[in-house]
Parts: structure tokens; C-alpha cells; sequence
């Protein structure tokens, strides 16, 4: 399947509602086909299974949907952990939004069979200065590195982000509520003593008090936990 055959599938299967839905979910673009997820995951898996180094080779940025079908083939393709990683250092500089991202990382699920070598590729974008390569970072950690050998390693890293972009924010937010759902004991550890800025502390403490998976003496607790001026 060659690139202009791929745009035109692209086109076939862009929807003008879920075009309007998505463009308000992702504020400032303005390049969005209105494609949905999974139609994006099964074109991506097609072409994961021809020759997908020609088609990232020839793949356009042009619209939201074709950069973040780039992103889904990566994660689809059979190829080895460096060529993949390869791959994704190629691809990361595209990032521009957090649906981009998101969908990147969670496509990234070779990660789960080589998690040193993909730890060691992380900590370059957790220690950058760009807010979509902490971004990456942080979503990496939070599907893949919440394991108690990771824990504290990612905890010093989370401490060492100070970006005021919104999306590492939000990023930081979510990573610690995600531990804290999942480790509980560990990561109350952490938001007892942290560096993390007002916004960042108190987003996390929210997610955690929105999630059904934690009880509600819990609850109490990090609502005792908010910082008072």
C-alpha cells in the first residue's frame, strides 16, 4: 500500500462530526480529518504488515491523522527493540499535541519485553526542556514503569520536572495519580515530601480523589493533603 493510497483510505474514512469532536478536544489544530481511534489502530496494522519503513519514509505531516498513524505504525511494526527505538527518536520531534502523544505511548507496548533498555531511552525526554518530550516521558512511565523496581527511580525524575507547559502539568498530575492508584503506600510517601509546584500538587491530588479505584477513608486523607497558603 503506497502513500497515496493510504491518504485516500484516510479520506474515505474521515467523519465531518467526529471531525468537529476532535478538533475541540485538541485546541489549536486545525488540520484534523476526523478519523477515528480504532479505524486509525486497524490502517496502522495494515501497513505494519507490508513494507512500513517506505511508507514512514514517504508519510506526510499534512493532517493530525496521518502524523498520528505514523506514531500507531511504529508501535504495530515486527522489527527489532533498536530499530523501533530508532523509530520513535525519528518520530517524537512530531509531537505536537497530547492526542499525538498519547496514542504514541500506548502503541509503544514492546516497551513491557525490554524495559532497561527502553528505561534508558526515557530519561533523556524526562530530563528535556521541551514539553512534549517530557510529555512522552511522563505517559512512557505511567503505562509502562509503574512497578514497585521503578517506582523510586521515576519518583526523583517526576521531582526533577519543573516546565510550565500545561500538558507536562497535567502529565505530572496524572503519572502521580496513577502510581498512587496503583501503589499506594509508596507514592503517599512521595506527596508527603516533593518538589512539585501548587498546580501540578493539587491536579494530582484531584485525579486521585476523581478515581473509583480509590476508597473513600483514602479520599479523606489526600482532601486533608491540599496546601494551604
Amino acid at each position: 500500500m503506497n502513500y497515496k493510497m493510504i491518504k485516500e483510505r484516510l479520506l474515505e474514512l474521515a467523519e465531518d462530526g467526529y471531525r468537529e469532536f476532535s478538533t475541540s478536544l485538541t485546541p489549536g489544530k486545525d488540520n484534523i480529518l476526523g478519523v477515528r481511534l480504532p479505524a486509525l489502530r486497524k490502517l496502522a496494522k495494515e501497513i505494519a504488515k507490508g513494507d512500513f519503513r517506505q511508507y514512514l519514509k514517504e508519510a506526510k505531516d499534512d493532517t493530525f491523522e496521518e502524523v498520528m498513524l505514523q506514531g500507531m505504525v511504529i508501535g504495530a511494526c515486527k522489527a527489532d527493540i533498536e530499530e523501533v527505538l530508532h523509530l520513535t527518536a525519528n518520530f517524537i520531534p512530531k509531537i505536537d499535541n497530547w492526542a499525538v502523544c498519547d496514542s504514541f505511548c500506548s502503541s509503544l507496548k514492546i516497551t513491557k519485553k525490554h524495559l532497561s533498555r527502553v528505561w534508558d531511552f526515557l530519561i533523556p525526554y524526562l530530563s528535556s526542556d521541551q514539553e512534549f518530550e517530557i510529555r512522552f516521558g511522563l505517559v512512557m512511565l505511567l503505562n509502562y514503569y509503574v512497578l514497585p523496581e521503578y517506582a523510586q527511580a521515576a519518583f526523583e525524575y517526576l521531582d526533577r520536572i519543573h516546565h510550565d507547559g500545561y500538558y507536562v502539568k497535567m502529565g505530572l498530575a496524572w503519572a502521580i495519580s496513577i502510581y498512587f492508584i496503583k501503589m499506594p503506600e509508596v507514592t503517599m510517601n512521595y506527596l508527603r515530601k516533593n518538589q512539585l509546584d501548587d498546580f501540578t500538587y493539587h491536579k494530582a491530588l484531584q485525579k486521585i480523589l476523581d478515581s473509583y479505584r480509590v476508597d473513600n477513608q483514602t479520599k479523606m486523607l489526600i482532601r486533608a493533603m491540599k496546601r494551604h497558603k
